[in-house]
């Protein structure tokens, strides 16, 4: 059946069950570029607006309840105000929300990242994941006194200007608006999972660093095989460049240590943020105490001009984020969350898929963690719902958007009671047997609709 480019009655339904939403945007248009505070919650007609959220639900301003597996962008593994994170933070705002100055807790929060992730020697703590990678970077240039920068085609590793590149088609690593051609330059766009193509990069002797998201692209869209990532551990060694592991999203979702500890395999540099802050803003970068000790003084003032990283920033262990990250990884480090949580995603994708088989539509629902994932130009529909395997297929056809679908998909959720971000879902602990049966049912209820629109 041939798709078509809108969605009358999805959308009309959507636009006429969310006025308060539309007024919402109305006003934001007057203040906002793009009348939105972040790219990805960007939706036409309108984005929906939240007035709170608890546990698995949140209600938005007209006052319907959803299930939520947007789950802030992967930040909260238990849910919206989980009791440990709620407390401690409540707790800490009447002792201080900034000190301007050194804290216990920041102490405490170092101690938990050291003794959770492998890889973390020394540790400091940034505001966000972009900061994070933006750091590391920096640290492995100083460390090796090479320049050039490898990243893979269609990983994210945050908004800055030395990293931004080739995460969308066509892929290349090309100035975007505002981006200098000389800071682009320096970095390296390959196709994901090709060995080969790394090892003839690194020949060339002038990488410092390659970065990846170890369990591959926008967590595992397109899925990074581990032999794989072991092959890079042993070239990126043998060519003197050092590893960054990128778990802003895998740290503490795949396993209390993330995918480093999952993989048994430990790169030089580390960076985290979303888990690590228990849904609070802030980052961290860690690794090997040789190269992190770039960022500290030096007693001489020629040396620490040479070999000294400088390294301000305001809300750096925010007492509140350094509070909630304490809740957080004290509550994940035995495990225990993310088994569950992985074992509800793998009961979901199940049961996505046999809706998908049953209803006969040409998707495919797959991932590997606490999470599920669309792929919508599958050949064929599932045979069931064990049926998830996106091993052989092309990487570019993984990561193509369905710009079209995903926004009717999402909508027509949204009329059913359930939200997420179109083609990528993260689930918590939160999501419980009973709202798993919530959510296939809304998830059948939906693509009946977009079965009567043509869009599948």
């Amino acid at each position: 059946m041939a798709r078509l480019t809108t969605s009358p009655k999805i959308q009309n339904a959507y636009t006429d069950a969310l006025p308060a939403s539309q007024g919402l945007y109305e006003r934001a248009r007057k203040i906002f570029p793009d009348a939105v505070t972040h790219d990805n919650r960007r939706m036409q007609p309108f984005p929906l607006y939240v007035e709170r959220a608890e546990g698995a639900y949140k209600w938005d301003v007209d006052g319907h309840r959803y299930v939520d597996y947007w789950m802030g962008h992967g930040a909260l593994l238990l849910g919206h105000n989980p009791p440990p994170v709620r407390d401690a933070v409540r707790e800490q705002a009447l002792r201080g929300t900034h000190y301007g100055a050194c804290h216990e807790k920041e102490v405490e929060w170092g101690e938990w990242v050291c003794r959770l992730v492998p890889s973390a020697e020394r540790v400091r703590f940034t505001a966000s994941g972009t900061e994070a990678t933006h750091m590391a970077v920096r640290l492995a240039r100083a460390a090796t006194g090479k320049r050039h920068v490898v990243k893979f085609a269609g990983h994210f590793h945050g908004w800055h200007e030395g990293l931004e590149i080739g995460v969308r088609p066509p892929y290349e690593a090309e100035p975007e608006a505002g981006q200098l051609p000389e800071v682009v330059e320096l970095v390296t766009v390959l196709p994901p999972n090709d060995i080969r193509a790394v090892r003839e990069r690194l020949a060339r002797g002038d990488v410092a660093a390659v970065i990846i998201e170890p369990t591959g692209s926008h967590f595992g869209s397109i899925p990074a095989p581990p032999a794989f990532v072991v092959a890079l551990r042993e070239e990126t060694r043998r060519a003197g460049a050092l590893l960054i592991f990128d778990e802003v999203v895998t740290g503490f979702r795949v396993a209390p240590g993330g995918a480093q500890e999952l993989l048994g395999i430990r790169p030089d540099l580390t960076t985290m943020a979303k888990i690590l802050c228990g849904g609070l803003p802030g980052g961290a970068c860690a690794g090997r105490e040789d190269v992190m000790s770039y960022l500290a003084t030096k007693s001489d003032p020629a040396e620490n001009r040479r070999a000294k990283i400088a390294h301000a920033g305001t809300f750096n262990a925010n007492p509140l984020s350094a509070a909630a990250g304490v809740a957080m990884l004290s509550s994940v480090a035995d495990g225990q969350a993310i088994r569950f949580a992985n074992q509800q995603a793998a009961k979901l994708r199940h049961g996505l898929n046999e809706i998908l088989a049953r209803e006969k539509v040409s998707w495919k629902i797959y991932g590997e963690h606490s999470d599920w994932k669309i792929f919508f130009g599958a050949d064929a529909p599932p045979r069931d719902g064990s049926d998830q395997s996106v091993a052989h297929v092309d990487w570019r056809r993984l990561d193509a958007k369905n710009a079209e679908q995903s926004r009717a998909l999402r909508q027509a959720l949204i009329l059913n009671g359930v939200d997420f971000n179109g083609a990528r879902a993260l689930v918590g602990t939160c999501h419980t047997d009973e709202i798993l049966a919530e959510t296939l049912a809304a998830f059948a209820a939906a693509i009946r609709a977009m079965k009567e629109e043509g869009f599948v």
